[in-house]
């Protein structure tokens, strides 16, 4: 068993509580065995995904909805939508709407339809009147002032308690109670904490005990709060209720919901509930470790979404954050899944302990392999160059664009593109003329190789010949090689600072193919004639 004594407000690793506490490499051997024995379950399972609408949706929330589906997909069980949104003052205008726009756009699919808290308040009413009428719950009047003294007078405590309450309303008579309800008093709800938090196993982690820190010569009490003064409730009521009328048997959600875990079985004993069993994932940092939040380094999917990344690059990304897949593929350094893939071989065994760390260069990484995937598809490919064609019209002139042309691009170098926003920038000599002056590609060519030497290159290299492909290239740059004594290099070099001005990525006999003899020779003349010039 693992014994921790923490502050219920803050939060404490699992991966750290096993640290420091004098358990023996054997006993952590055994523990690392039961934890990772039997986790997958074999029966169908009921999962969620309980975001709230306060925010657009980032990547430590994608990764939680995506995990709750892909096990729900693997058991051939449900995966549901609720909306915790009984927090009004904090709804985002847009932030419903982008959490269905984002699930649907990732190909992440619920089975029911969306529950929304705020308008199931009846339904919590009942349940708060039956844990009134058993004594598990109770009415609070005090101020904010008076709580507010109380949390800071327990701070300064000896140690400090972060359990704060004095329980003063928890012994008010029936009658006091009913005077203060008649007089319009405003109250909150108060769920009466037991003595001790329930040791809670969870799936990944293994027993967890957490208590929170008090101070025995001034007995505080954490005794969380159910229904706000508005008449609302709290995330704590309706996130246990909701899970047990909605059936779910699995919740697997971040590593920051570890110190509310115990408070919301305490709320499922209270009831007589079977509490779902728990799975809290590691959280996302940095590269160099450090957490990442909305405001440092989460990415918001609407963001990425408008940068380009693909739906199918971002699963994949995301997939990896916890969970390793199934060694005989881990061996082969096989890491790109389509969600059919991830649905089959998703298993909680493959979940990881350690913080995992996002470097966006991996997404990048799976951007570009999805998006070869889709321009060696017909159809797909079709839809790319939809995409691509209104930036395209609105940057160069309409007479140089054709839907042939762009897919060609694409299926010819479309293989040097991390994601489809950069086509135009990537390929702009396609279009237009090729920058030779502001151009520091050029400038670093021309640099290395003085201008009289490349233009006495060109001049001698001549023009192409129609028909001409890559071995007739090769051909020629390897008689320039012999009979005039030029590097294969610099030749190449040469003829890629006129046809693209030095711009890297489509091969040489690609760019003749696309811009044909007659714009490909045009170009060798005006490089040729920019290189004369600065003389």
């Amino acid at each position: 068993m693992i014994l921790l004594k923490i502050p219920t407000r803050s939060y404490c690793s699992p991966s750290k509580i096993t640290k420091g506490m004098g358990l023996s490499p054997l006993k952590k051997s055994l523990l690392s065995k039961k934890i990772k024995e039997n986790i997958h379950p074999s029966l169908p399972v009921r999962t969620r995904f309980a975001p709230s609408p306060t925010g657009f949706l980032h990547l430590g929330s994608l990764r939680t909805a995506l995990y709750n589906y892909l096990l729900a997909r693997n058991t051939n069980g449900q995966f549901l939508l609720r909306l915790e949104d009984t927090d009004q003052k904090r709804l985002v205008d847009g932030a419903e709407e982008n959490i269905y726009d984002i699930l649907k756009w990732c190909n992440i699919n619920y089975d029911e339809t969306p529950v929304k808290q705020s308008e199931r308040k009846l339904i919590y009413d009942k349940y708060v009147k039956i844990l009134l009428s058993s004594g598990m719950a109770y009415r609070c009047f005090c101020s904010k002032e008076r709580l507010n003294d109380l949390r800071r007078s327990a701070m300064e405590l000896k140690p400090p308690s972060m359990a704060s309450y004095d329980r003063c309303c928890a012994h008010l008579g029936e009658e006091e109670v009913n005077l203060k309800l008649a007089q319009g008093k405003p109250f909150t709800v108060r769920f009466k904490s037991p003595e001790r938090y329930p040791i809670f196993t969870d799936l990944l982690h293994g027993e967890i005990n957490i208590q929170p820190q008090v101070n025995f010569n001034d007995k505080r009490y954490d005794d969380l709060i159910l229904v706000k003064s508005d008449k609302l409730p709290t995330y704590h009521l309706a996130n246990v209720v909701d899970d047990h009328l909605m059936g779910i048997t699995h919740v697997i959600r971040g590593e920051e919901w570890l110190p509310s875990t115990p408070k919301h079985i305490a709320l499922y004993d209270a009831f007589g509930w079977v509490c779902p069993k728990f799975i809290h994932i590691p959280l996302l940092t940095t590269v160099g470790d450090k957490k990442l939040s909305k405001r440092k380094g989460d990415m918001s999917i609407l963001d990425l979404k408008k940068q380009g990344v693909l739906p199918e690059a971002l699963i994949n990304f995301c997939a990896l954050f916890g969970w390793s897949p199934p060694r005989d593929l881990a061996s082969k350094k096989h890491e790109c899944f389509s969600m059919e893939e991830l649905e089959n071989l998703f298993n909680l065994d493959g979940l990881t302990k350690g913080n995992a760390k996002v470097d966006d260069k991996k997404l990048w990484f799976f951007n570009k392999h999805f998006l070869q995937k889709r321009i060696s598809n017909p159809s797909t490919l079709r839809k790319l160059v939809d995409e691509i064609m209104p930036a395209l019209e609105s940057r160069y002139n309409t007479s140089t664009i054709s839907r042939e042309k762009i897919a060609k691009i694409l299926l010819n170098c479309g293989s040097c593109l991390p994601k489809i926003n950069d086509f135009s920038g990537e390929f702009y000599y396609f279009f237009d003329k090729p920058k030779y002056d502001d151009n520091d590609a050029v400038a670093k060519f021309l640099s290395k190789n003085e201008s009289p030497h490349i233009a006495r290159l060109l001049k001698k290299f001549g023009q192409f010949q129609e028909g001409t492909n890559a071995q007739d290239v090769e051909s020629m740059v390897e008689t320039m090689y012999y009979e005039g004594g030029f590097p294969r290099k610099v030749t190449y070099q040469a003829i890629r600072f006129a046809l693209a001005g030095c711009h890297p990525g489509a091969k040489i006999a690609a760019m003749i193919d696309i811009l044909g003899i007659k714009e490909s020779n045009k170009r060798l003349s005006e490089g040729l004639e920019f290189l004369q010039r600065k003389k």
